[in-house]
């Protein structure tokens, strides 16, 4: 008794002394209490003992969430960190429960707050051995009945607990086997039953009953399980198979003769039901029916089970709520330890968010910053992109530039409300044209916003198809929603930092690009002003021969003016003659001196996109505003070059590497071309309206950016599948994309068509440039470079010529032909070059043959 708990007593002194000795006694005699308990204490003594011995422990636990519920729902939608609340806790609280375990833990080496998972373990071990069945069957029902109820009473293990309430059942009413089905989800419409254990007997073991992957799931109100669970009625069931209710499917897959039964709810000390449990024929004599007496017993015993049942279910809980903040603090560490670069974070989030949620497909889509209409970036992590030693080789996301008002993802995003889709196939907002692509089948999906700490969607989130074949559950939406809000301040945390990172490599680009170029003098733009522009004849610009060799750098300049008056763009878009010149040695200035690379060759390509649109009339098929795009993207197409390509860049982790992660060289070139363009004394386009302005910059982006070889393979397919099909309409937008990007492509390699003596001297500069990058990559990355940027294989370039000419030139040449025959020329001269290339490889192979064979004849000294 508790100190100073007397004088608060309302009994007499002389009562108090003589309980106090009656209480000692009691205490001296346990086995006497034990006895009297069992055959004098009612029902109501022993539910009020047991639930004040279950529940006392979390009374604390439960008050402190009910005080801190309202302050959560008002503070749902401000998830800001600047407005989280101060959580008023002290470190002493948690010495209330002894010594924790740690809370970091290590792994191969690396820190994490995942513990082992908790082992499960019954809590009752520590009470002695239970009784065998026949020593139970020996007992009087109420001694059984004792010995059943402490058998359970502290096992929170929820399998554990509801195998031997199984057992015991079957023991207490003779039953052949007995199943037990607890009831799963919230609310009338989404209650299901899930058989936790099923058909277990005096013969059937734990582990063997657990390994059973096979999940029975029953519905509300469905058959005599869902009957019992929904009204919260016994049902005895002499003869099983008169009852419409029953399934006798279960009898064939099982074997079975299921003759009678008699199904029980399971109900907590609120009177809710929490499960069924049913008994299936009598032992002795299947035929016999459970009696009104079994009813009872049964009754009583499970009056116990369901307060067991539940404080199980709330250990179980409390488990499961202490391994998912684990999970949680794990991910902010992952994330937070991924700061660089958003891809690689990205990845790193739908692969523990796919592991954690096991599902076949997981998809990250963020928004464009700068149009705030549109996904520009979409990661898609599938199962079968893990090898066996659950690795992922990262590839970076894919710029689909599609509108968020379209369909599932596009309406989270617009909404910043989560969908939970149990059929993909049933919503109108699902468009099935995506399975059709890729041949896989869409069933479940769950699609959340991501945010940033102001509110503001910054992406979208979306798993589709859980592994076992089931809807995404409550469950998974709140964990799923957790995992948006770390990763909307990853995400973003990352963004800011490749924003800064950007930045700082931009002006150290401009700071060396301002350094090396310098403005074209105003003395050679008035001498280019003044100076008699020859025609196009004599210069021979519209002959798909055309050689530049005689014409010195100022022809090449006046000969860029002669294409530009002979398109008519001067009057077609009121550009001033003198911004031209200007222009025109601004952009040859741009142009550093390497080999290949350079200036030259930029005014060649513009030379082949002139002849083809003037003499492959490809000008009836374009518009002026697109033929400027082209010319313009032409002679801009590689300012600024270094005589390296992209992988030398991303292998040097230059300036322009962090800058642009893709198409890297092209996406600097169109920058240097705008730059140029927005130059005072620079601004040929100045004289255009705002919507041809914005369309000749669009299309100029494209246009240089298409130069990249390898958006020419990803798009080429589509191309050459448009140009077999006698119907193809070249008015369609999407198609004159194509066919322009086709176009500066054709333009850029144009050199494979020219005439022999051309053709080998250009392919001997590109080697001599590829040699050089060869030569760095040596120097100052000790690798060995690839055989085309070697320069000791050399002898190779016969080779690799036929190989290059087969592999990209005959292709394009051969499908732009088809567009207009006028362009045959550049598909002849590419085939001529082909079979020179050819034949002088063969002539190498055969020197080399000779040379082999004389070292063999060669007579030893």
């Amino acid at each position: 008794m508790a100190e100073g708990a007397h004088d608060r007593d309302p009994l007499p002194p002389d009562t108090r002394e003589e309980y106090d000795k009656t209480e000692k006694w009691l205490d001296e005699h346990p086995d006497f209490v034990h006895d009297y308990f069992a055959r004098k204490a009612k029902r109501s003594m022993v539910d009020g003992w047991l639930i004040s011995h279950a529940i006392k422990h979390t009374a604390g636990l439960l008050q402190s969430d009910g005080n801190s519920s309202t302050g959560s729902k008002n503070n749902s939608k401000n998830n800001s960190g600047a407005n989280t609340p101060v959580r008023k806790i002290s470190a002493q609280e948690f010495e209330k429960g002894g010594i924790l375990n740690p809370m970091i833990s290590t792994v191969e080496g690396v820190p994490t707050f995942l513990s082992p998972s908790p082992t499960a373990q019954s809590p009752s071990q520590g009470r002695l051995q239970s009784r065998s069945r026949n020593e139970l069957k020996e007992l009087d029902e109420k001694e059984l009945m004792y010995e059943l109820v402490m058998d359970i009473c502290n096992d929170l293990d929820v399998t554990s607990l509801c195998f031997k309430i199984l057992n015991n059942c079957c023991t207490l009413l003779n039953a052949d086997r007995c199943s037990m089905f607890l009831v799963q989800g919230k609310g009338t419409n989404e209650k299901y039953l899930v058989a936790k254990l099923f058909d277990v007997n005096g013969e059937t073991s734990l582990e063997e009953i657990s390994n059973a992957k096979e999940e029975i799931r029953v519905s509300w109100g469905t058959g005599i399980i869902g009957y019992v669970a929904k009204t919260g009625e016994v049902l005895n069931i002499p003869d099983a198979y008169k009852d419409p209710r029953f399934n006798a499917e279960i009898d064939i897959r099982m074997g079975y003769k299921t003759q009678s039964i008699l199904s029980m709810p399971i109900k907590d000390n609120e009177g809710e039901v929490i499960g069924v449990a049913q008994a299936i024929n009598k032992v002795i004599n299947r035929n016999l029916p459970f009696d009104e007496h079994d009813e009872k017993v049964f009754a009583s015993y499970l009056a116990f089970c369901g307060i067991g049942l539940k404080n199980a279910q709330l250990y179980e809980r409390s488990l499961l709520e202490n391994r998912r903040s684990q999970v949680l603090l794990d991910l902010a560490r992952v994330i937070f330890e991924e700061q660089s670069n958003v891809a690689n974070l990205i990845q790193k989030i739908m692969m523990h968010t796919q592991s954690l949620l096991q599902c076949e497909r997981c998809q990250v889509m963020l928004i464009d910053e700068s149009s705030k209409g549109i996904f520009s970036q979409v990661y898609d992590l599938a199962t079968d992109d893990f090898d066996n030693s659950e690795t992922y080789t990262r590839e970076g996301p894919t710029e689909p530039r599609f509108p968020i008002q379209i369909g599932i993802t596009g309406h989270v995003a617009s909404t910043g409300e989560p969908l939970n889709i149990p059929d993909a196939y049933s919503d109108q907002r699902f468009d099935p044209t995506a399975d059709e692509k890729t041949g896989f089948r869409t069933k479940s999906i769950l699609c959340m916003p991501i945010k940033n700490a102001e509110g503001r969607v910054m992406g979208v989130s979306q798993l589709i198809n859980k592994k076992d074949g089931t809807p995404f559950t409550k469950n998974d939406e709140n964990l799923f929603e957790a995992f948006a809000i770390f990763c909307g301040m990853g995400i973003y945390n990352t963004q800011m930092y490749e924003t800064t990172v950007r930045a700082s490599a931009k002006q150290r680009v401009a700071i060396e690009v301002l350094s090396y170029h310098v403005s074209a003098p105003s003395d050679e733009c008035a001498k280019l002003k003044n100076a008699v522009i020859p025609s196009c004849q004599d210069y021979r610009l519209l002959d798909y021969d055309f050689n530049d060799i005689a014409l010195d750098d100022d022809d090449t300049i006046k000969a860029s003016i002669r294409m530009f008056v002979d398109l008519d763009l001067l009057e077609k878009f009121r550009i001033n003659y003198d911004t031209l010149c200007r222009w025109l040695l601004s952009v040859k200035k741009n142009y550093r001196n390497v080999t290949y690379h350079n200036w030259r060759h930029a005014f060649n390509v513009a030379q082949t996109m002139f002849c083809c649109l003037k003499k492959g009339e490809l000008d009836n098929v374009l518009s002026d505003v697109e033929s400027l795009a082209l010319v313009v993207g032409c002679l801009c197409h590689d300012l600024d070059h270094r005589g390296t390509n992209n992988q030398f860049q991303i292998k040097t982790m230059s300036a322009l590497a962090e800058l642009y992660s893709t198409s890297t060289l092209e996406h600097h070139h169109f920058d240097q071309c705008i730059m140029i363009l927005s130059t005072e004394g620079n601004e040929i386009f100045s004289g255009l309206s705002q919507e041809e302005y914005e369309s000749v910059i669009g299309l100029l982006e494209c246009a240089i950016l298409s130069t990249d070889l390898a958006l020419y393979f990803k798009h080429r397919g589509e191309f050459f599948r448009l140009v077999e099909d006698e119907t193809t309409d070249w008015d369609t937008d999407e198609h004159r994309d194509l066919l322009r990007s086709m176009m500066m492509t054709a333009s850029d390699v144009s050199a494979i068509t020219k005439p022999w003596d051309v053709q080998k001297r250009i392919a001997d500069l590109i080697a001599n440039e590829f040699f050089e990058q060869g030569d760095l990559e040596k120097l100052q990355l000790k690798i060995k470079p690839i055989e085309m940027m070697d320069r000791d294989k050399k002898d190779k370039l016969p080779v690799m010529q036929v190989s290059f000419i087969d592999a990209i030139c005959l292709p394009i040449y051969k499908a732009i032909a088809k567009v207009s025959p006028k362009l045959q020329p550049l598909l002849d001269g590419c085939q001529r070059n082909r079979d020179n290339w050819e034949k002088m490889a063969k002539n190498i192979d055969k020197v080399q043959v000779d040379e082999n064979e004389r070292e063999t004849v060669k007579p030893h000294s």
